[in-house]
């Protein structure tokens, strides 16, 4: 039998699986499988040399029984409706998780952005938000930065939306450079939370940081902070990395520096220069004998093919849907500590909800505030994972972390749609 690989089947079928351990309400079950509000645009903008071009978008707004939906803006070739649905409904178990009041939503442009000079980009970024402009509002659904997205993009999409509405409200856009109201602390938000569940996962595998191997699979902007955070706060010895053309391997330790420069002499960190560095494959770093192993780049890498392969004492998901049901069952049998994304990497959503936060009061945080903070907040959503991993257990029902994580979060969404009225 072919493995589902379609990430909006893959994000049902763990809804199920957590549905049908915790004796979800079967109304509320069948609510949740679906998104609430789908848009598809097309968008026609003038390229370079005069030539227009149609672009298609979408956005899908997942779930707001508690709160305005929330989720970024991905600019990708391979964009997709159903990438878009799977990744809506991991930000509304993301947000629910985080006890953050927000549902999920989640939006993308089918595009090349390699491809697309700054003028561009701008246009396209102002013809979305003028085609979606209508159903987004800091009371209604909040975008912010993904994949392919920047700070920049969110700035001229917060913008456009002035311009439509005839006046600022800064808290519609998060992830927004900090000349226009972005917070300090949201950019390697992210990272910063994984680190922290990574301290925790740490403690109770009895993992000593300082000593501790680590694979990075994806070096964008979660991958890299992902290495440099690690070796910032603990120490740790980051020995592999990769992109999506290729990896390299050094049992010494990777510089930064020399990744950098590989990636600008080539466009790869596999040209990176070392005396022991090797080039490796994307699927070779999932193998390696390393402590902890950190797939930051796409969705669908740890498969039922190569999930037995995994050598990693701990796998932290920094990456949206790394790792396929399938797979997810395999770790857990091998006794790999398997975190799954939608705790790994909610420190993003996290710090959009502070920006969000001191937009709408006009208070403004420094860093250390904003990371005491996300500690707070994403060390609580560990514990909580751990402990009903812990009482499901002790009812005969042996779960991994997901199945835990899944448990909080749609208990808490379905809880808030009975309350409204909703089943």
């Amino acid at each position: 039998m072919v493995e589902e690989l379609n990430p909006f089947k893959i994000a049902q079928e763990q809804l199920d699986r957590a549905a049908q351990v915790m004796n979800l309400d079967k109304a509320a079950h069948q609510i949740l499988r679906e998104p609430r509000r789908t848009l598809v645009v097309n968008m026609p903008v003038r390229m370079r040399g005069g030539k227009v071009q149609t672009f298609t978008g979408f956005r899908v707004q997942y779930n707001d029984a508690r709160g305005p939906t929330k989720g970024g803006i991905r600019y990708h070739p391979a964009e997709s409706l159903d990438t878009v649905k799977a990744l809506a409904a991991w930000m509304t178990w993301k947000c629910s998780l985080a006890n953050i009041p927000f549902g999920g939503g989640k939006g993308g442009i089918i595009c090349d952005p390699k491809k697309m000079d700054d003028t561009e980009l701008e246009s396209l970024s102002r013809a979305y938000i003028r085609a979606i402009g209508t159903y987004i509002g800091d009371d209604r659904d909040i975008p912010a930065p993904d994949v392919y997205t920047t700070p920049q993009i969110m700035a001229w999409m917060m913008d456009e939306y002035a311009n439509i509405i005839r006046h600022n409200q800064f808290g519609v856009i998060t992830g927004k450079p900090v000349e226009v109201w972005g917070s300090e602390g949201r950019t390697d938000s992210t990272a910063m939370g994984a680190m922290f569940v990574m301290r925790e996962a740490a403690k109770l595998l009895k993992i000593d940081l300082k000593k501790a191997k680590i694979a990075v699979q994806g070096f964008g902007n979660a991958g890299m902070y992902a290495y440099t955070l690690s070796k910032k706060m603990f120490g740790s010895k980051v020995v592999a990395i990769s992109d999506s053309k290729g990896g390299i391997y050094d049992p010494d330790g990777l510089d930064i520096e020399k990744l950098e420069d590989a990636r600008k002499r080539t466009g790869s960190v596999d040209a990176y220069r070392g005396k022991n560095a090797k080039k490796i494959t994307n699927e070779q770093l999932l193998a390696l004998d390393v402590d902890i192993l950190i797939p930051a780049a796409i969705e669908n890498q740890v498969r039922k093919d190569n999930a037995g392969k995994v050598e990693a004492k701990l796998l932290l998901e920094l990456a949206n849907g790394p790792v396929t049901p399938e797979a997810d069952q395999i770790l857990h049998e091998n006794g790999v500590l398997d975190m799954p994304d939608f705790l790994v990497n909610s420190g993003g959503v996290i710090g959009s909800y502070f920006e969000w936060a001191q937009n709408l009061t006009q208070t403004y945080w420094k860093t250390p505030e904003f990371y005491a903070k996300l500690d707070e907040i994403i060390t609580k959503s560990f514990k909580d994972t751990v402990q009903t991993r812990k009482d499901y257990t002790g009812k005969g029902k042996k779960i991994t972390p997901r199945t835990a994580a899944y448990i909080i979060a749609v208990d808490r969404v379905a809880k808030a749609m009975k309350a409204r009225g909703w089943y």
